[in-house]
C-alpha cells in the first residue's frame, strides 16, 4: 500500500491552531477563578448593592446612604441601597448570607445581629460564619426618649409614672432581638414592672409613632430622634452607654440616673457573604476606610451624633465574637425570646 507523505507545513498548521485554542481556553478559565489578577482588575464591573435590614429613615439607612454615595465615586460604579426590613434585621441578613459571594451584595450589619443570634432559635445563617466582615463604619449611642408631652422630666420621674400606672406605658424598638429590645427589657427588669414591647421594622416608623404618642418611649439610637429632641418635640432622659453622648452632653447616662450595668451602644458595619474573594474584601476595606476617615464623612457623622470608626476586617470580626458572647449572657439573664 502506498502512503503519500504530508508536507511539514500541513502538519504544523493544525498543531498551531490546537496550541492557540488551548491557550485561549486556559486564559478564559483563569478569568473565572477568584483571586486571579484578571479577576481583581475586573471588579467591580457593575453596581454594588448595600442591603439595609431595616425600613428607610433609620440610622442604618442613613449610614449606608452616606457611605454609598462616597464609595460609588471611589469604585467607579453606582452603589445602590436596598431596604429589606423585618424580624429584627434578620431577614436582610439572611438574604445577603445566601447571595453570590462576588462582592456585589453587601450587608450593613449592626450590633443587633450579635443579639439576634441568641434571641432567634432558628436562623438561616450563622452571623460569625456566614459573613466576611469588612469594616465597622460608626458607633452611635442609644437614648431613652419620650414625647415632650410626657410629664416626666428625668428617669426617676418616668419610673414613678410607670409604677403608678404600668398599663399605660410601652416602648418601641426596631424589632425583637435588637439593642432597643434588650435595653427595654433590662430596664423593665430593673424597675420591677413590665413594659409593653412594640416592635417595628425600623426607626422611621418607630419615631413617627413616638411623636404621635402611639408608644410611650424608645431606646433608639441618637440619629433618628436628635432633630426632634432639638426641636423640642421629644425629650431625652438618659443615654444607655457608659459615657454621655457628645451630641447630647447635658443628658445623663442611665447609670448616673440610678441604674447600674447599662452600657449598650449601637455599632454599624459592612459585611460580605462568606467566601467572598479576599482581594475584593481587602479593596472594599481600603476604600471604605478612606471614606470613613475623610473630613466630609466625619463632619456628617458629627451632625447625626455618630462616632466614625473604620477599623480592619479582623478587628470587626473580634468585635462580633466578643459582643455575641456578651449579649448571650444578657439575653439569658433577661429571658428574651421571640417565642
Amino acid at each position: 500500500m502506498n502512503h503519500t507523505a504530508l508536507p511539514p507545513s500541513a502538519i504544523a498548521q493544525p498543531l498551531r491552531r490546537h496550541h492557540l485554542l488551548t491557550l485561549a481556553v486556559a486564559a478564559a478559565a483563569a478569568c473565572l477563578l477568584p483571586g486571579t489578577a484578571a479577576h481583581a482588575q475586573a471588579w467591580p464591573a457593575k453596581p454594588v448593592t448595600i442591603v439595609v435590614p431595616f425600613a428607610a429613615g433609620g440610622t442604618t439607612d442613613v449610614l449606608a446612604r452616606a457611605l454609598g454615595e462616597k464609595l460609588a465615586t471611589a469604585l467607579g460604579q453606582p452603589v445602590i441601597v436596598e431596604n429589606r426590613g423585618g424580624a429584627g434585621a434578620t431577614i436582610g441578613a439572611d438574604y445577603v448570607a445566601k447571595a453570590p459571594a462576588d462582592g456585589y451584595t453587601l450587608l450593613m450589619g449592626a450590633v443587633h445581629h450579635t443579639i439576634a443570634t441568641s434571641v432567634y432559635k432558628k436562623l438561616g445563617y450563622d452571623f460569625q460564619k456566614s459573613f466576611a466582615p469588612i469594616t465597622t463604619v460608626a458607633l452611635v449611642p442609644n437614648v431613652l426618649a419620650v414625647s415632650a408631652t410626657t410629664p416626666a422630666k428625668d428617669v426617676k420621674e418616668l419610673v414613678a409614672l410607670v409604677k403608678a400606672t404600668p398599663d399605660r406605658f410601652s416602648y418601641g424598638s426596631n424589632g425583637a432581638g435588637t439593642a432597643q429590645h434588650l435595653i427595654g427589657t433590662q430596664l423593665s427588669t430593673a424597675i420591677g414592672h413590665p413594659l409593653l414591647h412594640v416592635p417595628y421594622k425600623g426607626s422611621g416608623p418607630l419615631t413617627t409613632d413616638l411623636l404621635g404618642g402611639q408608644v410611650s418611649m424608645s431606646f433608639d439610637t441618637v440619629t433618628p430622634v436628635l432633630p426632634h429632641i432639638k426641636a423640642g418635640k421629644l425629650r431625652a432622659l438618659a443615654v444607655t452607654t457608659a459615657k454621655r453622648s457628645s451630641s447630647l452632653p447635658d443628658v445623663p447616662t442611665l447609670e448616673e440616673s440610678g441604674f447600674a450595668g447599662f452600657d449598650i451602644g449601637t455599632w454599624f458595619g459592612v459585611l460580605a457573604p462568606a467566601r467572598t474573594p479576599a482581594d475584593i474584601v481587602a479593596k472594599l476595606n481600603t476604600e471604605m476606610v478612606k471614606v470613613i476617615q475623610s473630613p466630609d464623612f466625619k463632619k456628617r457623622m458629627q451632625d447625626i451624633g455618630a462616632e466614625p470608626i473604620g477599623n480592619t476586617a479582623a478587628q470587626m470580626a473580634e468585635q462580633i465574637a466578643a459582643d455575641t458572647a456578651r449579649f448571650a449572657k444578657l439575653v439569658a439573664e433577661n429571658k428574651i425570646s421571640t417565642e
